[in-house]
């Protein structure tokens, strides 16, 4: 652990570079009040959810975690690593599985720790990028992007969309009137075919993962599925990140049952202003029975989120054509690049990157759709 005091107008705040995998084990109670008192904080920046996904997915010797404390308490952190490749980068822990990326800032010391953190980022950036991916609009990172007075380029990154965090019978009024009516009816269908639904208390977790994850196995056979869901590495992450996720409140497992069978499991995380629909598992006996999936899942967390204060029910990152019966509205992650003079080559090498993949990626879609030509 090394570490640099940085003087503010009213304290003193003390930046440390932690890179020792047992000293991020003790930061779990430090780390968690933080979070607590971040309020763009998504689960994705938990202890447990960033602790699990570098035992899981961590490269030893890369750990790069950037905290300001004052006294014993942390004020601000950015959970990153060095990436491996040809550009020396530090990202976000967490990586493709994690559908937001940022940094944990104390609400009630924001500017002081804002400026801490961004000093020591400062130091890093002689020699390395900072590449913070999946920022969501609002996040606590933008703070450090106003405050870095270098080389600097924010660029698109995923589409998430999102509904308000209302109950299903509200949403079924963004629909004209005749597609609400078939959601009715589909509702109407899962009560004939008896299906219910559950929420998984924290020790039945690990469990239900597994099912989970075997039931997300069959509804894409012999189709395109995300590789990395189908590893075991990410069934032992999820498994030990969601057991405290549920515990602490920042998730919820739900199960849907006809009679004793368990047809569907469901994943959803929550922050303080939003819930979304992470991973879900499906049995082909539903879809062979007319049962709508999609308007199961969304009755049953919609009714559920809906009584706490959360503004946004988010079904995060992906434009699925099924998730526009909604009328959700699209909102754009960003990628904000930080450098130095020294480390500004890097940048543009990572912007033509980025936009030669975006380049790519559209010529694509011309290809498959040439209507829109």
């Amino acid at each position: 652990m090394s570490g640099l005091t940085v003087q503010t107008a009213e304290d003193t705040l003390r930046a440390e570079l932690c890179t020792d995998e047992r000293e991020f084990t003790a930061l779990a109670p430090a780390w968690d009040r933080l979070y607590r008192n971040c309020g763009t904080a998504t689960p994705f920046q938990s202890h447990a959810w960033l602790h699990s996904w570098w035992t899981s997915y961590g490269t030893p010797g890369r750990l790069r975690l950037v905290l300001v404390r004052e006294g014993p308490e942390l004020r601000a952190a950015a959970p990153l690593m060095r990436a491996g490749g040809p550009l020396p980068r530090l990202v976000p822990l967490g990586g493709p599985i994690s559908d937001y990326g940022d940094v944990l800032l104390d609400d009630d010391h924001a500017d002081h720790a804002a400026t801490a953190l961004t000093q020591t980022l400062w130091t890093a950036a002689r020699t390395t990028l900072i590449d913070i991916r999946e920022a969501r609009p609002g996040s606590a990172v933008e703070q450090l992007y106003e405050h870095w007075r270098g080389p600097k380029l924010q660029l698109p990154d995923s589409v998430c969309l999102e509904l308000p965090a209302r109950p299903l019978n509200e949403l079924l009024t963004r629909m004209p009137t005749s597609r609400a009516r078939r959601v009715e009816s589909k509702l109407r269908k899962l009560t004939e075919l008896g299906i219910e639904h559950r929420f998984v208390r924290p020790e039945e977790v690990a469990s239900t993962v597994r099912t989970m994850l075997d039931l997300h196995r069959l509804q894409w056979q012999h189709r395109k599925v995300t590789p990395e869901h189908l590893k075991p590495r990410f069934h032992e992450h999820l498994s030990r990140a969601l057991g405290p996720l549920v515990r602490s409140g920042d998730a919820v497992v739900t199960e849907f049952r006809a009679g004793p069978d368990v047809l569907a499991v469901d994943v959803t995380l929550l922050a303080r202003h939003l819930a979304g629909n992470y991973l879900y598992g499906a049995h082909p006996r539903l879809r062979e029975r007319k049962a709508d999936i999609a308007t199961m899942l969304l009755h049953a967390c919609a009714d559920h989120v809906s009584r706490d204060d959360r503004q946004v029910l988010s079904l995060l990152r992906g434009t699925e054509p099924y998730k526009f019966r909604w009328r959700p509205y699209a909102v754009v992650n960003q990628r904000l690049l930080l450098a130095r003079r020294r480390t500004a080559p890097l940048l543009s090498a990572v912007a033509c990157e980025a936009y030669g993949r975006n380049r790519a990626r559209e010529l694509v879609r011309r290809r498959k759709d040439p209507l829109t030509n």
